[in-house]
């Protein structure tokens, strides 16, 4: 029953994700130099008769990369096939997706970096030469078949780019990597977002969402859904400043964008380690969360906005964590043997 559940709110997230989710390149706010090497190449393709070469798009979570891989699809007039890297578990997978598609789809594999070592040697010749080899059979009667493929695109996401191997990463014709966004973008975007959930939203409103999203637009759509919740309880479904002040303080999240998860990171390395250096899995024990999760949810906007530093001997607590949370740096007493 709890699985039941869990799966329901995950597919009713989802369903809102997708009825936010721009379906065209002029409704697609911010990464304005992607989005203009993406709309050339799509109209030289176009103009060629040609499939789309090759994308890959790499950046943190929730900045676009699946939107603009069906963005590209819809632009080129195009299906686009879609799977992810652990779902891929062996060159029979991969070879089903690919000899199934029509000229100039797209497969668009998401987590690419996921990708058993074995099915990513298939794509190699998949890319480059639009065909794979399939082994058939096993022993003294293993004999190789070569199936050709038609021209496709693959369009590949990846929050960790480091991850990939070279030779993969060699074939993306177009590498795109994807960076937070200004709140000026973000609040566009929660306007627009508004606009399709039939809540009224002013800029005041829409520009304090911006503000505590993250510099990401999943973030903060999920907000504008919680806003709006409070908004239609309490202020006759209109959102204004205070009214999302209001909302998004009952959330936790403080005007910095801060959650409470956080702080509780913040406070871990300023309280309980001096400030740091202090190693990632002893923070992980610390605030109860695992090391993975730390490291590519939650750092990445706390070194952005200048929290907390990495160094080789851990992490460290910046000057602007100190006073965020209204503590004082601690006298350290030599350095932590973490």
């Amino acid at each position: 029953m709890r699985s039941e559940r869990k799966s329901d709110e995950l597919n009713r997230s989802t369903a809102f994700d997708n009825k936010l989710r721009p379906t065209d390149f002029s409704g697609f706010v911010g990464q304005e130099k992607i989005r203009d090497r993406l709309m050339l190449a799509v109209k030289a393709a176009k103009e060629r008769g040609e499939a789309l070469d090759h994308v890959l798009f790499s950046g943190p979570p929730g900045l676009g990369k699946t939107t603009l891989s069906y963005i590209l699809g819809d632009a080129m007039g195009a299906n686009v096939k879609t799977t992810s890297g652990p779902v891929i578990t062996k060159p029979g997978d991969l070879a089903g997706l690919l000899t199934s598609l029509e000229p100039g789809d797209i497969v668009f594999i998401d987590e690419i970096h996921r990708l058993a070592k074995t099915v990513e040697e298939y794509l190699y010749s998949a890319m480059e030469d639009y065909a794979i080899d399939i082994v058939l059979d096993q022993g003294p009667n293993a004999r190789s078949v070569r199936l050709d493929l038609p021209r496709f695109t693959l369009v590949g996401a990846t929050t960790r780019i480091g991850l990939i191997a070279a030779p993969l990463r060699a074939r993306f014709g177009l590498v795109n990597r994807l960076s937070y966004y200004e709140p000026v973008h973000l609040a566009e975007i929660v306007k627009r977002s508004a606009a399709k959930l039939g809540v009224d939203i002013d800029d005041a409103g829409a520009l304090e969402i911006a503000r505590r999203s993250r510099g990401t637009p999943r973030i903060a759509n999920n907000l504008l859904r919680r806003v709006r919740d409070y908004a239609q309880v309490n202020a006759g479904n209109f959102i204004t400043g205070e009214v999302a002040t209001a909302s998004l303080s009952l959330l936790e999240i403080d005007p910095h964008g801060l959650d409470e998860m956080d702080r509780r990171i913040l406070e871990s390395i300023c309280a309980k380690f001096g400030g740091g250096p202090v190693g990632l899995s002893t923070i992980a024990v610390s605030v109860g969360e695992e090391p993975d999760t730390i490291e590519e949810a939650y750092e990445p906007f706390l070194i952005m906005e200048g929290y907390m530093e990495r160094t080789s001997k851990g992490r460290v607590a910046t000057e602007l964590a100190w006073k965020t949370l209204g503590l004082s740096p601690l006298a350290r007493q030599g350095e932590l043997g973490i």
